[in-house]
């Protein structure tokens, strides 16, 4: 069998993998990209609508979970949002701000898989699709691997291999499985920033409003996100819900505040003063979408004129608005998932070079890694960062 000899394999040719492989071939090293999809950077093509979130040009170590919450601070401060669009920008890709910070391709996502696999070439990296690896061994010249397309010798081992979310787009739990051959520890894997079911009865009560979104506070365990939630045939989604999934355990509430911006103690007082023959349905629908504010009131019994109401009616008309409990039944799991939260346990990886702390030579870098970034061009600014850090030190 042919033996092929590198002094860098990176296994994913996903944003993390392909840039560490680009940074490494920079600096004069021999790179071989192995993958076992058909395409290179499946999930990026796919990212932010098929525009690509590619950024956030706030992301801070704030926006990430991890178990080990400092091991992000080093890779995300050598390599920020702005080194990335400094190479957006000399490639002639354009873009826009959707919401501040987060920067969106203008046309498509294949603007920057385009952009990576030409640095990918010009920075002399071959990359290697369709391609299995059987096995992995350590030896005295570093790693042999054992794959579909022969055997490959390698000096430094990075796995890129993503997490499990998606699995359509041929995630799989193999980067996992070479942390626990070398001895690594992998912390529980989960869904994150996914869209969350819904009990049985909630599920009656609100699927009639599929498609409609809101403006909400959404919390969970102390943590609060001010973005619009989505009403699915499945349950609850929107970027409010995806944010707040990574953060919400299961049996516990999520707490919505509706109409965020209003001061709605005030706001109903005003109204009963204003319109005292009118219902409380309809002047809800001023603010709110009509057949949420019908269900509102429907499921919490609230009838009768606007003059009909108390002020402590009112009072607690406001507390219910400004902290609607819900208990999710569940999330939609991985087939939905952005991201998974969990991973590799940073605490046996070097925060400067990704470099595993048990075995000489062998890094992890993006989504295998216990660091999950928010939503919005967090995760991809950890793969940049990340891959970066480690593509310096192969």
């Amino acid at each position: 069998m042919s033996r092929t000899i590198v002094d860098v394999v990176v296994i994913g040719a996903g944003a993390a993998g392909l840039m560490c492989a680009i940074t490494a071939g920079y600096r004069g090293r021999k790179v071989r990209v192995l993958d076992h999809a058909n395409k290179p950077g499946k999930k990026i093509l796919m990212s932010g609508g098929g525009r690509c979130n590619f950024t956030h040009l706030n992301s801070t170590p704030a926006n990430f979970l991890s178990d080990n919450p400092h091991f992000c601070i080093s890779a995300l401060k050598r390599y920020t949002p702005h080194h990335f669009l400094e190479w957006v920008e000399r490639h002639g890709i354009e873009y826009f701000e959707k919401t501040p910070g987060q920067l969106f391709c203008q046309h498509s996502a294949k603007d920057i898989l385009s952009m990576l696999l030409a640095e990918a070439d010009w920075a002399g990296v071959e990359v290697s699709l369709k391609t299995t690896i059987n096995s992995i061994e350590a030896s005295k010249e570093g790693f042999l691997l054992q794959t579909t397309a022969g055997e490959v010798q390698c000096e430094a081992l990075v796995v890129a291999t993503g997490g499990l979310s998606i699995p359509t787009m041929g995630a799989t739990p193999f980067g996992y499985k070479i942390a626990e051959q070398f001895g690594h520890q992998v912390l529980p894997t989960r869904a994150g920033l996914v869209p969350l079911t819904l009990q049985p009865a909630d599920l009656e009560r609100f699927s009639p409003i599929s498609g409609i979104a809101a403006d909400a506070v959404v919390t969970a365990n102390d943590i609060s996100f001010k973005e619009p939630i989505l009403f699915t045939h499945r349950g609850l989604s929107g970027p409010g819900i995806l944010q707040i999934s990574s953060y919400w355990n299961p049996g516990e509430d999520v707490h919505i505040r509706l109409m965020p911006d209003t001061d709605l103690e005030a706001t109903l007082k005003q109204w009963r003063q204003e319109a005292p023959n009118k219902s409380l349905e309809q002047m809800l629908s001023q603010i709110l979408p009509k057949r949420l504010a019908q269900i509102l009131c429907e499921w919490k019994g609230w009838s009768g004129n606007m003059q009909s109401y108390s002020n402590q009616r009112l009072t607690d008309i406001a507390a219910v608005l400004s902290d609607l409990k819900i208990k999710p039944n569940g999330t939609e799991g991985y087939r939905t998932a952005e991201v998974t939260l969990g991973g590799v346990n940073t605490k046996e990886i070097s925060s400067k070079t990704m470099m595993s702390n048990l075995q000489e030579g062998l890094y992890f870098i993006g989504e295998v890694v216990d660091v999950t970034g928010h939503l919005g061009g967090h995760n991809f600014q950890w793969a940049w960062a990340s891959g970066f850090a480690a593509g310096n030190s192969v």
